[in-house]
Parts: C-alpha cells; structure tokens; sequence
C-alpha cells in the first residue's frame, strides 16, 4: 500500500474528463515502458520466531534507523514518525531506488524504481535483500518470504503506525470476514508494467486478469496458519476472495465492449472510499463514495471538492486482481524469495510487453467467460496447479502461458553481461511446472515429513 509524501498543491478536479485524462496520461512509447516490482517480506525476531514491532532497541523503527545511517536512505514521517523510507531526490545507492514502506502488520516491502530489464530487477533485489539482511543481522531480525504469517495469531501480529492503517482497520470488519487478515498476516509480490495507448491498456488489463489465476498457483506458498495446516496452498490468495467485494475480484466488466478508461473510471467513481488526506492528517470517510465527492457532497467535507492527488489516492485503495492507474499492476502472486521475486515480473513481461506473445496469451483466454475466469479464480487458492479446467488442469494451462513467455522474453533479447537474456529468470517456474510441485506443495511435505509438523524450521528454510 502506498505512502502518501507531501509536496506541491495538486490541482483540483473539474469533471469526470480529468480523472480519465490522470490516468490516460499514463500511456508512454514502448521505449519507455519500464518495470517495477514489489516485494514484501515478513519480519522476525531471530532469536524466538516473534513478530517485530515497530518500537525498541531491535524494532522496525530500529531498522529503518540503520538503514538511514548505513545505507543512505533518507526518512518519510508522519509527524515524528517514520513510515517509509526513500532515497535523495536523483540519487540512487548501486541499483536501489524506489521506497521501502511497512505494511499493516510490520511485512517489509522494497518498492522498486521503473526499470527497463529483468536483470536490472534482479540486481535491485539482490543489493537490497544484502542491505536488510546486514543491517537486521545486527538488531537480531529475520525475513520471511512466504505468503502469509505462518506462525502468529493476528492478536500477536503487531499495528504499525501509519494513520491510513487506521482507518481501514476500523472499516474492514464491516465488508468481509478476512480484511483485517489481509492487512496484517498477507506478503505478496507485484510488478507494475506500462500500456502504450488505451486499446493497448484494454488488451493487456484482459489478458492480465485472465490469467492472474495461473500466476496465484504458480507462486502459491501460503499452506500454514498459526503453526498448522489450513488447506490451501495460497491462503493470501483465498483471504481476498473475502475481504470487501465492492474493491475486490476479477472485473468481468473489463471484458465487455466499451472497456476503456471511461469505465474504468466509473467503476472506481462508486468503490467505497477509506480516507482524505488533508494538512498531514487523514479525514475518515469510509464507505462515502468518490462520486459524492466529485460533486461536493461528501459529508466529513461538505462543499470541498477533490484533488487530483485524492483521486490517486484512492485509486490505490482499490484491490481488484490487476489494478489500473497510470500503469497496470499484477496482484496475484504469493510472497516469496530472490528467485520468485525476479520470476513474477519475467512472468508479465514475456507475455505482455512483446507484441507477438501478448496476441499469443489473447488468443488463449478470449474465448474463456465469465464463469471460467471466477471458477479458476475461486479454485486455485485451494488447489494451485491441480485446479480443473475445461477438460485439463491448471499445470497444463500453465505451461502454455510459460512457453508464450519464454518466447515474449526471447524476442525482446535483453543481455546481461554473461550473455544471458531475460529467460533464465522463468527457470524456477518451468521447474514448477516440470515437476507439478509448488513451493506449498514443497512444504506441505516437509511439514508432515521432515517437520514433525513444527512450523518453527520454516523461519530458517524461507529465510532470505
């Protein structure tokens, strides 16, 4: 979840045609498109496996201040407090740019800078997983890569301090039964891709959403809660299929005709707000709509008008499977370590930033409806790989969307300096697929096998 900076006043919304036009003004020549990934990890007192809060000598707080003090980065605040961290204004430390932010429960997230190969991917998570882990060496602190909090209840699991946490845990309980999980015990990975005009945002959101299934069980790591087996393979997953329908879910209206920004924007017009950010503070207007304010009727603010900033704002509380602002982001994929990480962008950009293998990906999914896409949707959390489908299963789905990857990657012909293009990054999929098996799968056995069924060896086997 983003973290609001302050800076210049945004200018006032006019009409609905400005917040078509904020996010029409995404569109960028396909020189430019770039890639940007997300990762979050859980965070861990090494010592005894608890959860880390955000005050102490071996804190949160306490790591973003090592961070700041080794590495250069430089403190995002509320009032006094750091919720973020950012590098200094055209300034990157070897390949690190972007933010690291704190998740609701503590989960530690690298929000990477745009870049323009996988490998430059590969580079940022490598330099930054080797910062956190010298720094949280030192302050006896671990990190995670899983899906969801293995081990603690989410009475255990600590609140950061971060006001717009504060709203959504007050609103959560009222519009699903696992929001609050979802904020606090869920890791994921996400990359963030470009569009070049508005049918090729439409063509790229269809086929996105299509397949964020495949992607759910491929990277599915998620089988455990509080120390057992809860039967699935990504719970993360499962948690947003009740988590708050009005943001949430597979939009079948993206695949009806008309599909453009327009109405994508009217979609996001009458999703429940969570807040408004004004003069550092955040104004609680949970379930208003943007439509009310749009016309100056929001009751917390009666007669004001939005800013472009507060459409930004919200668009980045709705949490649908891919999500449109001035670039697309892909939302389904469990937490996970190095290798995951750089394989879910290798994922999305083999298929959807060749012209070739995205038409190859289009031509597979456009004749699946509705009711396919929702039932693979709902499937998948339990089942990953071995979900039904049609007359086969997900694995071999899988391996037909991986192989118009690899050749997305192929033909894009990005070297690294050992000569290597961009497919060696799917490597851990394709042994997924190979194999039937995925990381849950992994787990599930070694838990009941190798275990004694004690969660505890998890913290040092998914251990960055």
């Amino acid at each position: 979840m983003s973290t609001r900076q302050e800076g210049a006043p945004a200018a006032p919304v006019r009409s609905r045609d400005d917040l078509v036009a904020w996010i029409a003004a995404g569109e960028k020549p396909k020189s430019d498109w770039r890639i940007g990934t997300e990762h979050e990890k859980f965070v861990f007192h090494t010592c005894c496996l608890t959860p880390v809060p955000y005050e102490g000598e071996d804190g949160i707080r306490a790591l973003m201040e090592a961070l700041i003090r080794r590495y250069g980065w430089e403190p995002i605040t509320e009032g006094e407090t750091i919720i973020a961290l950012k590098r200094p204004d055209g300034e990157t430390k070897g390949a690190i740019g972007g933010t690291i932010s704190l998740e609701p429960g503590g989960q530690f997230e690298l929000s990477g800078a745009p870049l323009a190969t996988l490998h430059e991917t590969a580079d940022e998570t490598q330099e930054h997983l080797c910062e956190v882990r010298d720094v949280g060496e030192d302050l006896g602190i671990g990190f995670l890569g899983v899906g969801f909090s293995p081990k603690w209840t989410l009475a255990e699991t600590p609140q950061m301090p971060k006001r717009r946490y504060a709203v959504m845990t007050r609103y959560m309980p009222q519009v699903g039964k696992r929001g609050l999980d979802m904020m606090y015990r869920t890791a994921t990975i996400q990359v963030n891709l470009d569009f070049g005009s508005e049918a090729d945002m439409v063509k790229k959101l269809r086929v996105s959403l299509a397949l964020q299934p495949i992607a759910t069980a491929l990277f599915a790591s998620s089988p455990f809660t509080e120390g057992r087996l809860n039967g699935f393979k990504s719970l993360r997953s499962e948690v947003w299929r009740d988590t708050d329908p009005n943001r949430t879910g597979m939009l079948p209206f993206v695949f009806e005709d008309g599909m453009g920004y327009e109405r994508y924007v009217e979609y996001a017009l009458d999703v429940p707000m969570y807040f408004v950010y004004r003069a550092g503070k955040y104004i609680d207007v949970a379930g208003a709509s943007f439509r009310s304010f749009l016309e100056g009727k929001l009751a917390a603010l009666p007669g004001e008008r939005p800013t472009i900033d507060d459409w930004s704002d919200h668009l980045t509380t709705l949490f649908p499977e891919v999500r449109l602002k001035r670039f697309l982001e892909m939302r389904g994929a469990d937490g996970g370590r190095w290798r995951r990480i750089c394989a879910l962008p290798a994922f999305w950009v083999g298929l959807l930033y060749d012209e070739a293998a995205l038409e190859a990906a289009w031509r597979l999914v456009k004749d699946w409806t509705a009711e396919e896409r929702q039932g693979l949707r709902d499937a998948v959390p339990r089942l990953a790989l071995q979900a039904p489908f049609r007359s086969t299963t997900v694995r071999a789905v899988a391996r037909e969307v991986l192989a118009i990857s690899y050749s997305g990657l192929k033909a894009r012909a990005r070297i690294n300096a050992r000569s290597q293009d961009e497919t060696i990054y799917l490597e851990p999929l394709k042994e997924i697929v190979a194999s039937g098996r995925t990381v849950a799968d992994d787990l599930i056995e070694r838990y009941e096998r190798k275990w004694g069924r004690d969660i505890d060896p998890i913290f040092e086997q998914l251990a960055f």
